[in-house]
């Protein structure tokens, strides 16, 4: 039997850091949307104690280290599992674009192996495995839209009235997120979004409001180091778009369009090439 399960990218509808902890990580206080941008997953039992993974990347080298590989073994490991498993991987999500790509993947699988060894563990407890993988995660188990707090753990689900079309932008280059958060300064200029206010906004869908009340605060080092990232935005906002934001540590860039003709064209206008990006026409789901 083979089980079938979508990793859902996400994006970030605003994003603060509050402060560095004394354990080295960052406190954060950020909205969470899944859009329908998926990597694809097949999953079956194998006899041998193993997990065999193979992907269509030739990105993806390290099979031992890839997400989806620790999430099988702490799946195994939380449930006593000798049977192995053999994962075929089909990346459609850009690989370190700020969308979590390797988390939504770690996500589907724990999903996927829920169902494929008929454990039927609910959702918190997928969730308790999960954190033990990467920060985004446990979010990615559920998915939707949600405020996380503290390092990405603590979910508060969110009433949303977010709809529209979303463009994706990814450029041609890489955005390493431990030298975001360690060249990022937090002081009195430090430019903070109202996570509170964007909230509000997110609920009743009011997708200019959000653009003016929300932010991202990791932009700060991201378009400093890459200008083009901050040149994409302002090309989306020209195009149409509602509001355009930075996801994540970079370097992806997300718009919103009220129109879905509005959006095509902003997808057609980056698709030429001009630009030298990975382009997606997307929704939030």
């Amino acid at each position: 039997m083979q089980i079938t399960e979508q990793g859902y990218a996400k994006i970030n509808l605003s994003l603060d850091v509050l402060r560095r902890r004394e354990d080295g990580y960052h406190e954060v206080r950020m909205i969470m949307q899944t859009v329908d941008l998926c990597d694809t997953l097949v999953f079956e039992r194998i006899p041998e104690d193993r997990i065999d993974l193979t992907t269509d990347s030739d990105i993806l080298t390290d099979m031992e280290g890839n997400l989806v590989s620790k999430a099988a073994k702490a799946f195994k490991n939380r449930f006593s599992i000798e049977e192995g498993i053999r994962v075929s991987l089909k990346k459609k999500i850009p690989i370190s674009a700020g969308l979590a790509g390797g988390s939504a993947d770690a996500a589907a699988t724990l999903r996927a192996l829920n169902r494929l060894f008929e454990i039927n563990a609910p959702k918190e407890v997928l969730c308790e495995i999960a954190g033990g993988i990467g920060a985004d995660v446990p979010f990615c188990v559920y998915g939707g839209t949600m405020l996380a707090e503290g390092i990405g753990e603590k979910l508060t689900p969110l009433k949303s009235g977010i709809a529209g079309h979303c463009v994706i932008v990814k450029p041609d280059f890489p955005m390493p997120t431990k030298y975001v958060y360690n060249n990022l300064v937090l002081d009195e200029r430090t430019r903070h979004p109202n996570i509170q206010a964007a909230i509000k906004a997110v609920e009743e869908g009011k997708l200019f409001t959000l653009g003016e009340v929300g932010g991202n605060v990791l932009e700060s080092v991201s378009c400093r180091l890459h200008p083009e990232i901050e040149e994409f935005k302002k090309v989306l906002e020209r195009l149409g778009a509602a509001f355009s934001l930075m996801s994540g540590s970079g370097p992806s860039v997300f718009a919103f369009f009220e129109e879905y003709a509005d959006a095509k064209n902003a997808y057609d206008t980056f698709k030429s090439g001009t630009y030298g990006a990975e382009t997606f026409l997307t929704k939030p789901i």
